[in-house]
């Protein structure tokens, strides 16, 4: 247990007292002490960044992104045959179904963030394993090198510098990015939701037009337009977050904010039906409950995203004061730039053992890659459960690569991989709000299967998610915050 290893640590030095011969703790050395500069003091940090491995040492697998595929595999991968260097602009994974719960206040948002060092301890504790917070910008596939840019933030911080890592195998796990179709002004007015720093962004946007709506001097209207959330795009993502948002609507803003309550709404906005990929009455059966609790569902395609306002392309005007974005995920800019064989719709192409291939030694996972047309295969849904199955599988395929002595750079080409990978879906899950949620199991739209909807869909959603949580630390923090919010309702401080 953690606490056990602490209170093992605190209690060492007492033990070296008692006999005498105690030394204080020398905490830090003289050669860690460049780390503590001043940004007017710091000294420009080197360029070189980590060379090559000797056939001698462990062989290192560097890992560029912190998502779902990228966390699995390396919490599965051997650390006493690999060394794990994982490059990502964000020290933590996030555990994206339950992301809506934190804009509302349902949850709070430490409890949807992983550390990396919980998931693969090696990369705190061993030698030869590190996390490095910076970007990746370009591959050198020939030298086995990835050229990276340091992440720093404010005016009173060093400027990024850049670096390079040398690597024996390079698994891409770098994600996507949300689709703006190429829309204009979406970047700039709307927030995505797919990280947790978004979340935040949402509810101090929805708590601060909330506090300011209740000020003298606002007119209806304006009060009418700030208290508008629209959310852009039907898939689970948008459908969870309308929901959560109606439910913090009916059981918090109608007691709290009781003289602006009769302002607040929620607008939904897809080109087609919501949920397309579920089962047509569980549709019916989201449509039915989400328009039940409030929520204004509008068929229609945006045409134009202003400060105050979005133009639908029928030339509709809808005001809105929290404009929330999620139709669905393309290739990063990351992707789109590198020289790596694509698959269609531009990912980078991989085949069936997730190898790009005619790159040596580079592999992929996740939302960045899809199968190459030469396998015959289609490319597969931008899913967590695609990705955490895809790290896992890779795991277990750099393990037996190890194993067999290819583990070093341009060493496995003889081997045998054994089995592809075979993708299985599991289903689909989606809460609508009011203790009611939607269960698909089918393993496609085609298929035939159990499809449930209802209070046992909810309690199932919330059983089968508060499992997938990746620690026993957070599964706790999940369980307290929703029993805390169902006996106290939620918590409407902005921070």
């Amino acid at each position: 247990m953690y606490w056990f290893k602490n209170l093992t640590r605190l209690s060492s030095p007492f033990k070296h007292h008692s006999t005498g011969k105690f030394t204080p703790p020398t905490l830090f050395s003289l050669q860690h002490l460049h780390h503590f500069t001043t940004a007017g003091d710091a000294v420009a940090p080197p360029t070189s960044g980590l060379e090559p491995t000797k056939k001698t040492d462990k062989p290192r697998v560097v890992v560029l992104g912190s998502g779902w595929a990228g966390c699995r595999l390396m919490k599965g991968i051997d650390t006493s045959l690999y060394d794990v260097v994982c490059v990502s602009p964000r020290n933590h994974m996030v555990f994206t179904p339950l992301l809506a719960s934190t804009c509302v206040g349902t949850l709070e948002f430490r409890s949807v963030a992983e550390p990396i060092g919980r998931i693969q301890p090696a990369i705190s504790s061993e030698p030869g394993s590190y996390f490095f917070l910076a970007n990746c910008k370009g591959l050198d596939v020939k030298n086995h090198e990835v050229h990276c840019q340091a992440i720093t933030e404010g005016a009173q911080t060093m400027d990024p510098w850049d670096f390079k890592v040398s690597y024996d195998k390079l698994v891409i796990a770098s994600g996507a990015e949300a689709s703006t179709f190429g829309i204009k002004g979406v970047k700039e007015h709307a927030i995505f939701l797919r990280e947790v720093h978004h979340a935040q962004e949402i509810r101090r946007k929805l708590l601060l037009n909330l506090m300011l709506s209740d000020v003298p001097g606002v007119s209806d209207e304006e009060k009418r337009r700030l208290l508008h959330c629209v959310v852009v795009g039907g898939g689970p993502t948008g459908v969870e977050f309308s929901g959560e948002l109606s439910d913090f609507i009916m059981r918090d803003v109608h007691q709290r904010y009781s003289h602006v309550k009769d302002y607040i709404h929620v607008t939904l906005i897809e080109a087609n039906d919501i949920l397309s990929s579920f089962d047509d009455r569980l549709r019916v059966y989201a449509t039915k409950q989400l328009t039940k609790s409030g929520v204004r569902l509008v068929r229609g395609t945006v045409k134009d995203v202003q400060p105050k306002k979005i133009v639908l392309s029928d030339g509709t005007d809808v005001p809105y004061g929290l404009l929330v974005w999620s139709t669905g995920v393309g290739p990063s800019t990351f992707v789109q730039k590198t020289d790596l064989p694509k698959a269609p719709g531009g990912r980078i192409g991989i085949d069936e053992w997730l190898r790009v291939p005619s790159v040596p030694d580079v592999f992929a996972i996740g939302d960045c890659c899809g199968y190459l047309e030469s396998t015959g295969k289609s490319t597969l849904p931008a899913l967590a459960q695609v990705a955490e199955r895809e790290g896992k599988y890779l795991a277990e395929l750099l393990n037996k690569i190890g194993k067999a002595g290819g583990g070093h750079a341009n060493s496995d080409g003889d081997l045998e991989l054994g089995a592809p990978f075979v993708y299985k879906h599991l289903g689909s899950m989606a809460t609508v709000g009011s203790y009611k949620a939607l269960v698909d199991l089918r393993q496609s739209k085609e298929a035939k299967g159990l499809s449930i909807a209802g209070f046992a869909s909810w309690f199932i959603w919330r059983s089968a998610y508060l499992t997938r949580v990746v620690s026993w630390r957070n599964r706790f923090y999940v369980a307290i915050n929703w029993l805390t919010t169902f006996v106290f309702g939620r918590d409407i401080s902005r921070i």
